[in-house]
C-alpha cells in the first residue's frame, strides 16, 4: 500500500510537472508568434533542460536562431530534430542545409538540398541548385579577389550597412542610442539601430565615430541610407512605428523607406515615407543607380516570390515616383535577396540566401542589362575572402579605387554583425571583345559595309554590326571561354559563317574573314578560265575538232560573252612538244581557228573574237623535246587559254 501511494505521488508530481513544461511551451510559442524570439529561446530552451521537448519546439528553436543568423546553433538543433523525424517540410531542409553550411559540412548539406528539391516541387531555389551541383567550384575560382581588413569602428553590437557621402562612410549601429531608457528590439535582443558617421582616407581607414542627421535618428529603427551624390537627399530604412501608431494586421512593426533633404543650414528636413511604402508589408535598404533615375530596394511587397526580393522604381524629375518592378526570377528566389547596391560600372550587388552559396547570406553581381530590361545574365558568387559560412552582405564599393566595405557576423568579429573594409585586387567579369578583318578571299582586299552576325552557341541572335572603311568590325562584352558563329554577307560575294571560342581572360578575341566572290571581277589580260572557274579545253593528239568533254567547257565560256556582251577575247591554242616546231605551229592555229568557230557558230560576234596559235613555245611542264613524259603529261600542253582583251 505504501508503494502504491508513493507511485500515485510521483505519477501526480510527474503529470503536474508535464503540465507546467506544456504550459510554458505554450508561453514560448505566444513570444515565437510576436517574433520575440530571443524571449522564445530563453523558454524553450529553459524547459529542454529540464528534460522536456516536443518536434514542435525543437523546430522553432531552430527557427528563432536561424531567424537571428545564428546558424551554428540553429544547426544544433535542427540536427537533433533530423534526428528524431526525417519526415519535414520542405523549407525545413532549405534551412538545414544553410546551417550544415555554416558549420562548413558541404556533403550532408548538398544531400539536404537534393531532398529540399525532392519535396518542394517548382521552387527556384531547388532549380537553381540542380542546374550548379558544381557551386564549390564557381566560388572557388571567384575567390582569392579581396583583401579584407576590419574596418575599425565596430562595437560589441551589430555594425552594418555602410554608405558613401563624399569622403564619410555613413552607417548603422546598434551601439549606445545615448537614452536613459535604452530600448531593446525583442527579434534580435540588440538595441534599435541608428546611423553614424565616419571620416574616410584615401586607403579606405575610418577615424572617429559620430552620430549621423538629428532629424533623421529616432528611438526605434533607422538604417541603410543611400545618398546623391551632391550630398542633398538620402534615402533610408526606419521602422515604421512612429508616435505610437504603425502596426500591420498582426500587430507587428513594419520597416518603410523614408526620403529627405538637406537644407542651407546643414538640416535634414522633408523628412517623408516613399509612396509606396504599406503597413502590410516592408521596403527596405534603398540603393541608387549611378545616374540617380532609379532606387532599388528589397521588399516583401505583392507579387514577391520569397521572403524578400529586390525591386526597382523610376525616381521621376519632379521627385515623384514610377510603380516598382520586380527583378525577377534571374535574381530573386524564395529565399532572401536583399542589400541591394549599383557600383559606378553598373554592377549590382546584393546578398541572397536562396542563390547556391557557402551559408547565409552571401554577396553576389551581375550586370544590369543596358537596354534597361530585367534581362539579367547569370548571376555570380562573388567568392571568399567576402563570402563566409556566415551572414554576408551589404558591399558596397568605389570602383575606381577598388576599394570597399561590407558586413558580416563571420567569426572572428567584434559584434553580432561587423563592417569590413577590403581592396579589390581583380575584377570578377572577364571582358572580351570579338574583333577582326573581312576581305577578299582572292585579292585580299579589306571589304567595308559587310554585315556581319553574332550568334550564339544555340543560334541565338545576339548582336549585329557593320564593318568599316577599313574592313574592321568589332563585338564587344561577349562572354570568355565560349562559342560563338559570326555570319558574314556582302553583295556579290557568298555569304560565311565562321565559329570562334573566346578567350578565358579578360582581352580581345580576333576573327579574320575572308569572303568569295560569287562572280569574278576580270580585268583585261586575265584568263577566262581562272576567273570563271572554267576548266581548260584540251584536244588529242594530232587532233584540232572540239571534244565532246570541251564543249561543255565552251559552253560556259559562251555564257561568260554572252553575259558581258563588251567582253573581247583572244583565243591561244598550244600543242605538246611531239612533232616540228613548224608543224606544231600549224596544228595549234588549227586548234584555235576551231575553238572560234564554234563560238561564232554559237552566236558569238567574229570581232569579239582573235585566235592564234602558240605551238609548242609555251610548255606548262618540263616535256619538251627529247625528255619522256608520259601520255598525261603531253596532254596538259595540248590546251587552248582565253585571255580578255577588252571589257
Amino acid at each position: 500500500m505504501k508503494n502504491k501511494i508513493i507511485y500515485l505521488v510521483l505519477l501526480t508530481f510527474a503529470a503536474v510537472s508535464g503540465y507546467s513544461q506544456v504550459k510554458k511551451e505554450s508561453k514560448g510559442n505566444k513570444e515565437y508568434e510576436k517574433y520575440a524570439y530571443i524571449d522564445a529561446i530563453k523558454t524553450y530552451e529553459r524547459i529542454y533542460e529540464r528534460g522536456y521537448k516536443t518536434p514542435e519546439m525543437l523546430l522553432k528553436i531552430g527557427n528563432s536562431y536561424y531567424f537571428n543568423a545564428e546558424l551554428e546553433k540553429a544547426h544544433k538543433w535542427y540536427d537533433e530534430l533530423y534526428a528524431t523525424s526525417q519526415e519535414q517540410e520542405p523549407e525545413f531542409f532549405y534551412r538545414y542545409a544553410q546551417t550544415l553550411r555554416a558549420v562548413k559540412d558541404y556533403p550532408k548539406a548538398d544531400a539536404m538540398m537534393a531532398k529540399f528539391n525532392e519535396k518542394s516541387g517548382n521552387d527556384s531555389r531547388a532549380k537553381i541548385f540542380s542546374k550548379k551541383r558544381d557551386y564549390l567550384a564557381e566560388i572557388k575560382k571567384n575567390s582569392g579577389r579581396y583583401k579584407i581588413e576590419n574596418a575599425g569602428i565596430n562595437s560589441k553590437y551589430s555594425d552594418y550597412g555602410p554608405a558613401y557621402l563624399g569622403e564619410k562612410v555613413i552607417f548603422t549601429s546598434a551601439r549606445d542610442t545615448g537614452n536613459f531608457s535604452k530600448r531593446i528590439h525583442t527579434w534580435t535582443g540588440q538595441y534599435f539601430t541608428n546611423l553614424y558617421s565616419s571620416n574616410m582616407s584615401e586607403d579606405g581607414s575610418l577615424s572617429a565615430v559620430d552620430k549621423f542627421g538629428k532629424k533623421i535618428n529616432t528611438k526605434y529603427h533607422e538604417d541603410t541610407p543611400a545618398f546623391t551624390k551632391d550630398g542633398k537627399t538620402v534615402y533610408f530604412t526606419r521602422n515604421n512605428y512612429l508616435d505610437g501608431r504603425g502596426f500591420d494586421a498582426n500587430k507587428v512593426t513594419l520597416l518603410k523607406i523614408y526620403r529627405a533633404n538637406l537644407d542651407s543650414e546643414g538640416k535634414w528636413i522633408n523628412i517623408t515615407p516613399l509612396p509606396f511604402n504599406s503597413d502590410s508589408y516592408q521596403a527596405a535598404h534603398p540603393a541608387l543607380s549611378p545616374d540617380e533615375k532609379t532606387l532599388y530596394f528589397a521588399s516583401d511587397m505583392p507579387g514577391t516570390r520569397g521572403q524578400s526580393d529586390l525591386f526597382r522604381v523610376k525616381i521621376n524629375e519632379d521627385g515623384s515616383f514610377g510603380t516598382p518592378e520586380n527583378l525577377g526570377d534571374a535574381i530573386n528566389t524564395e529565399g532572401r535577396e536583399t542589400y541591394p547596391f549599383i557600383s559606378a560600372d553598373d554592377e549590382l550587388y546584393f546578398a541572397s540566401d536562396g542563390q547556391p552559396g557557402l551559408g547565409g547570406l552571401d554577396i553576389f553581381i551581375t550586370r544590369i542589362p543596358k537596354d534597361g530590361s530585367l534581362k539579367f545574365k547569370e548571376v555570380l558568387n562573388v567568392g571568399e575572402e567576402a563570402n563566409s559560412s556566415k551572414d554576408d552582405f551589404g558591399l558596397i564599393i568605389n570602383t575606381k579605387t577598388k576599394r570597399g566595405f561590407l558586413s558580416s557576423n563571420r567569426d572572428g568579429g567584434q559584434g553580432s554583425d561587423d563592417i569590413y573594409k577590403f581592396l579589390e585586387t581583380r575584377p570578377i567579369f572577364c571582358d572580351q571583345i570579338l574583333f577582326g578583318v573581312v576581305t577578299d578571299e582572292d585579292t585580299k582586299a579589306v571589304l567595308p559595309n559587310t554585315k556581319l552576325v553574332l550568334f550564339d552557341e544555340k543560334f541565338n541572335k545576339l548582336q549585329e554590326t557593320v564593318s568599316d572603311a577599313e574592313g574592321k568590325y568589332e563585338f564587344k562584352e561577349v562572354e570568355c571561354g565560349k562559342k560563338y558563329y559570326v555570319n558574314a554577307s556582302l553583295e556579290d560575294y557568298e555569304t560565311k559563317e565562321s565559329s570562334v571560342i573566346i578567350g578565358t581572360e579578360s582581352g580581345k578575341t580576333e576573327l579574320n574573314i575572308e569572303l568569295k566572290t560569287k562572280v569574278c571581277r576580270a580585268k583585261v589580260g586575265d584568263d577566262i578560265a581562272d576567273c570563271f572557274k572554267i576548266n581548260i579545253i584540251y584536244f588529242d593528239l594530232d587532233k584540232w575538232n572540239i571534244r565532246p568533254d570541251a564543249a561543255v567547257d565552251l559552253a560556259k565560256l559562251l555564257d561568260v560573252l554572252n553575259q558581258n556582251p563588251s567582253m573581247k577575247i583572244n583565243i591561244r591554242s598550244h600543242t605538246d612538244s611531239r612533232a616540228s616546231h613548224a608543224y606544231n605551229a600549224k596544228l595549234s592555229d588549227r586548234r584555235a581557228k576551231s575553238t572560234r568557230d564554234w563560238l561564232i557558230k554559237n552566236g558569238i560576234a567574229a570581232d569579239r573574237l582573235t585566235a592564234e596559235g602558240l605551238g609548242e613555245t609555251e610548255l606548262v611542264n618540263k616535256c619538251s623535246d627529247g625528255v619522256k613524259c608520259s601520255e598525261e603529261d603531253h596532254q596538259l600542253n595540248r590546251r587552248s587559254e582565253f585571255i580578255i582583251t577588252a571589257l
